[in-house]
């Protein structure tokens, strides 16, 4: 390989996308925790809709907003070039990431359609700033998003759970060390 050509080999993705990727996780697994635990609540207990709700909708906006600088950044670097993987887990790899990418967008605009639209509710708060309502009251389409939210969340954990079992197998199975793609987001 020339020198030139070495010179524009990229092995780890830039600082910014490697933060945002493990403050990003770190949301997610907070959001579901805090899914989790409101939705189990009893409806009498105060803190599940003064507390857990309005929490988990302003974290939900603002994994919705990183994901969207995430992608900016992408589509301004320079990235690494495909791990040194069989052509099947590089689709795989591949159709995950673009999943999970759409997923972290549409899970955020099925709970705000949810809590837009549930008649009982005042709307979604960004830590204190009230955002728009954009969708009249209606608590038939409040169940649809409903169940599209939920739903979709859980695919989305599905599916980072396979993100997570894939680094792990390339990191510690994989015969070929260029397979391993963790260090490029370490």
């Amino acid at each position: 390989m020339s020198q030139a050509a070495h010179d524009d080999v990229v092995d780890k993705y830039p600082a910014t996308l490697r933060i945002l990727h493990w403050l990003r996780a770190l949301l997610i697994l907070g959001l579901i925790a805090a899914g989790w635990t409101m939705t189990s609540l009893d409806d009498e207990t105060a803190a599940k809709f003064e507390q857990l709700y309005p929490l988990h909708k302003s974290f939900g906006v603002l994994v919705f907003l990183v994901v969207l600088v995430q992608l900016g950044i992408r589509a301004m670097s320079r990235l690494p070039g495909p791990a040194e993987l069989p052509a099947h887990e590089r689709v795989l790899s591949h159709v995950v990431h673009v999943a999970i990418y759409a997923l972290l967008l549409i899970v955020p605009l099925m709970g705000y359609a949810m809590s837009s639209s549930f008649t009982q509710s005042d709307g979604v708060t960004f830590f204190g700033i009230h955002l728009p309502e954009l969708l009249p009251k209606n608590d038939s389409w409040f169940r649809i998003f409903q169940f599209l939210h939920k739903t979709l969340a859980y695919t989305l954990l599905a599916l980072v759970g396979l993100h997570v079992l894939g680094a792990l197998k390339h990191r510690f199975f994989d015969a070929n060390p260029k397979a391993d793609v963790l260090p490029r987001m370490l």
